[in-house]
């Protein structure tokens, strides 16, 4: 069975056929699925959605690039929402510094804000981190070491950087950029972290791994992820989706 960590499901994407492509996912072999929140519209379609279809979980948070939508107000009917059947996680939160939709200061505010949230209502988090990973580990360490744990998404940082993580507990998302020629870090990266560590995902509509580079991705192309880190650690694909499929169960705390 395979588990996506994060997915984005609510994506414009997929209104033409979202519940046909989520219906057959069965059939590649996934299992479970964690559709991550965005902005807060996208929020809202998540609570929505994760109603509908009975093996979807969701998160609650907004990615740095939307942190504008927040406010005082918002933040309280989060709160509210984090206690909800289904939601296993804040996120996605963090720091993006290559889009710059907010000034770095106004992003950091809410990126501690959102991850203090996590604390007080006892749930992981989902990092959102590109272009930005220093100032991500240093609010991390400071901010949230030790405490409710989570996942670092769509992870690009180097060796050294996810060994600091592996050290404070979290996980790392590897996806289908995995499987691209010139991803050489996040290769190594998926040979020497411990596989107790990682946790599969898409970022599903993008991301999609070779060949499909380009094309909408889907929960259904997981298994291209599952054999390249196979094949890069030297161990099975039935291992590695065994192995990272339990890490997500942990990870978001489901039980069977």
């Amino acid at each position: 069975m395979i588990f996506d960590s994060h997915a984005h499901y609510d994506d414009a994407q997929f209104d033409e056929d979202r519940m046909d492509v989520l219906s057959h996912l069965k059939d590649a072999g996934v299992a479970k699925v964690v559709n991550i929140s965005n902005g807060w519209d996208d929020l809202l379609k998540t609570l929505e959605l994760i109603k509908q279809v009975p093996f979807l979980y969701g998160t609650v948070g907004i990615h740095p690039c939307k942190v504008s939508e927040l406010n005082d107000e918002r933040m309280e009917q989060m709160r509210d929402f984090c206690s909800g059947d289904k939601i296993v996680a804040v996120g996605e939160i963090g720091l993006d510094y290559y889009w710059m939709s907010d000034p770095k200061e106004v992003q950091k505010e809410w990126f501690i804000r959102q991850l203090r949230l996590a604390k007080e209502v006892n749930l992981p988090v989902v990092i959102h981190s590109r272009d930005a990973s220093q100032d991500t580990f240093d609010i991390m360490k400071a901010e949230h070491a030790g405490t409710t744990g989570g996942v670092i998404h769509c992870y690009s940082g180097s060796v050294e950087m996810a060994r600091e993580y592996v050290k404070m507990g979290y996980f790392l998302g590897i996806g289908g950029v995995v499987t691209f020629k010139n991803s050489k870090t996040l290769k190594k990266v998926a040979a020497e972290i411990p596989l107790e560590h990682i946790v599969i995902e898409t970022d599903c509509p993008y991301l999609a791994p070779t060949p499909y580079r380009g094309k909408r991705n889907s929960s259904a192309y997981l298994p291209m992820v599952v054999e390249e880190i196979a094949r890069l650690r030297g161990i099975s694909p039935e291992e590695v989706e065994r192995v990272t499929y339990e890490n997500a169960m942990r990870l978001y705390s489901i039980a069977e």
